[in-house]
């Protein structure tokens, strides 16, 4: 869900991008072309993505390549900070493993280019499924696709955020994900991190389910007997699919070290979110939760018994993340003040079920 980045002129960015790009391909400026350039909407609201073709001579021939440019927001509206130079190297210690990635090409940490930090990577080709509209009501899964086909996509999908719970994290580096000046722990730094993003982020007193839930989760910390790295935003619609098949996993501003099962928790949290949470059936053929979770399991190897401590934390961070977009969507004047969206909405509803549950 998102707006794209409608205020950016695209003319002088593609000026700005060619004579930036020209060193790193070794050609003149006037021999590259920046075709498409578009700031697509439903890219998301924390960062801003921009879709281009690169086109450019070399020894005496034309090439042609699809990129996506991913650039820091110039304001912080969901998250309290944004570490784009992590989301970025995370995929480039992915490249060499068996999780499906696009490749990075090139990082640019000086805010003078576009304005903003920023990187490219390779624009890989397929289909996303959707979140606006969701899924289980329209789009190419639920208007094109038989059942069996849905169940295949869902398994393909799956399969890729279990690669990421197959690898060893520690021995591939991704320990420089830890925050040790926030506790002691994986789940005290995470633990931490969401009561400081709640006291900057929102009124308390709007959003009595989210205190409540972080007061349960402080209250009920599991013991932290695996530990790994995990994907974050583990959902269908960050994974692009081409023919059936889970051809990249994306969006990894949320990549951090802790126990895998909160991926699993987050899979299907906001699976919930996007079916019940809406008032939605889930798609005939889209596999049940319980079984999804013995997937997993014999995926991995790994123990759920931590799933419904995660299942709340999961549904914590979206209740808060879908709060800032509704603020932010009240101060460019897309819902009025007095809208309820903030706390009224497809997380929050599922976040109070689930308490209630537990």
């Amino acid at each position: 869900m998102g707006f794209g980045d409608d205020e950016r002129d695209l003319d002088a960015t593609a000026a700005q991008l060619v004579e930036w790009l020209a060193p790193k391909l070794s050609v003149p400026p006037g021999d590259i072309r920046i075709e498409g350039l578009e700031a697509p909407l439903g890219t998301g609201f924390s960062s801003d993505t921009l879709l281009f073709d690169l086109v450019y001579g070399k020894d005496g021939e034309e090439h042609r390549e699809g990129m996506v440019a991913r650039l820091e927001p110039e304001e912080y509206i969901v998250f309290p900070t944004y570490d784009i130079a992590l989301q970025c190297r995370v995929l480039q210690m992915l490249e060499d493993t068996d999780v499906p990635v696009p490749r990075v090409r090139w990082f640019e940490p000086d805010a003078s280019v576009l304005g903003v930090p920023f990187y490219i990577m390779d624009r890989i080709a397929g289909e996303v499924p959707s979140d606006n509209p969701p899924m289980h009501d329209e789009g190419w899964i639920a208007d094109e696709l038989s059942e069996a086909e849905r169940t295949t996509v869902w398994w393909n999908g799956f399969e890729a955020m279990c690669k990421v719970h197959r690898l060893d994290s520690r021995a591939l580096g991704f320990d420089f994900l830890l925050e040790p000046k926030r506790g002691a722990t994986p789940l005290e730094q995470q633990l931490h991190y969401y009561q400081e993003y709640f006291e900057w982020g929102m009124p308390r007193a709007r959003h009595p389910e989210i205190a409540q839930a972080l007061d349960y989760l402080e209250a009920n910390k599991p013991a932290e007997d695996q530990i790994s790295l995990c994907w974050g935003d583990s959902r269908l619609a960050n994974e692009i699919f081409d023919n059936l098949e889970c051809v990249a996993v994306i969006d990894w501003e949320m990549a951090r070290i802790g126990d895998p099962v909160q991926d699993l928790a987050w899979w299907l949290a906001s699976d919930r979110c996007f079916s019940e949470g809406l008032e939605l059936e889930r798609l005939p053929g889209i596999p049940s939760h319980e079984e999804t979770i013995e997937r997993w399991k014999e995926a991995t190897g790994l123990d759920t018994s931590n799933l419904g401590y995660y299942s709340i934390l999961a549904l914590t961070r979206f209740s808060m993340q879908m709060a800032r977009i509704a603020q932010y969507m009240k101060k460019i004047e897309i819902i009025d003040e007095e809208n309820e969206f903030d706390y009224e909405n497809l997380a929050s509803i599922t976040l109070r079920r689930a308490l209630s549950e537990t």
